[in-house]
């Protein structure tokens, strides 16, 4: 586990590595704060490493875990499911629940799927919910077909790196893994079902270009939340990895007044 240090920069080997920032109580009104950060399907932390570093600076305690299968190979990934995923994210949720007096939880794409199911199953533990271009659903048409096709093709061409600002890399994976991607999207319609049990407040973070997901999630989500605090904040000039992208300080500044606003004593 990688911890912050921000007198040196992380070396190209630990961009992909967990992270954990410490919390800075005397920045944040003498209360810790923890943030925690899901990266993407086939992504990695580094996806999420500027603005969790962002977040440190400002003294929040942030834990950005690596799910299961992702940084390694995509032939790994396909052996694992969503429950791996859910797994690493509720037990890093639990390690800063024992250490920050409040926690806001949230992730890019399907991270964003992920810590939506956590706050449906923790309403009363969240204290505030950040999404990306969250992947709760989707229009295309081939999805119909992953039950045959993950037996007789092992994957597709990538959806890693879906970023509009030139010479900035995800570190993701070259191949989208089928058996993989289609536990995902097995783990979708219970999800969206249990979206009424999300309470707490939520900031939702949109690309207006993404050649990932697709525009089928957004009303589904916005709507079916449960919170009387929602924030919708358009991204005019980003892709899907929009938290490295042109539009990630718009994400941070936002994301930071969301988390001091939800987590005010």
């Amino acid at each position: 586990m990688v911890r912050h240090n921000l007198a040196m920069p992380p070396s190209t080997d630990d961009l992909t590595a967990p992270l954990i920032i410490p919390a800075r109580p005397d920045l944040t009104g003498g209360r810790r704060i923890g943030v925690l950060l899901s990266h993407g399907f086939t992504g990695s932390p580094a996806s999420m490493r500027p603005w969790a570093e962002h977040l440190g600076a400002l003294g929040y305690g942030v834990a950005v875990p690596l799910l299961p299968g992702h940084a390694t190979t995509w032939q790994d990934l396909n052996t694992r499911r969503w429950t791996d995923w859910y797994a690493e994210l509720t037990r890093a949720f639990d390690a800063l629940r024992t250490e920050h007096d409040a926690v806001v939880v949230g992730g890019l794409s399907m991270g964003g799927a992920l810590v939506l199911r956590l706050a449906a199953d923790r309403p009363g533990e969240v204290a505030g919910v950040m999404v990306v271009n969250p992947a709760v659903a989707t229009k295309r048409l081939d999805v119909k077909l992953l039950p045959v096709l993950k037996h007789l093709v092992p994957s597709f061409p990538a959806i890693a790196g879906d970023i509009k600002k030139p010479g900035v890399l995800e570190h993701g994976y070259d191949r989208t893994p089928l058996k993989a991607i289609h536990s995902l999207m097995r783990a979708w319609p219970s999800l969206r079902a249990d979206l009424p049990r999300i309470t707490a407040p939520l900031i939702y973070f949109r690309s207006a270009d993404d050649h990932v997901v697709d525009d089928a999630s957004e009303p589904l989500v916005l709507d079916g939340v449960s919170s009387g605090d929602v924030t919708r904040v358009a991204l005019p000039d980003s892709y899907h990895v929009a938290t490295l992208d042109n539009d990630a300080p718009t994400i941070f500044d936002e994301s930071a007044a969301f988390i001091g606003r939800v987590t005010s004593a």
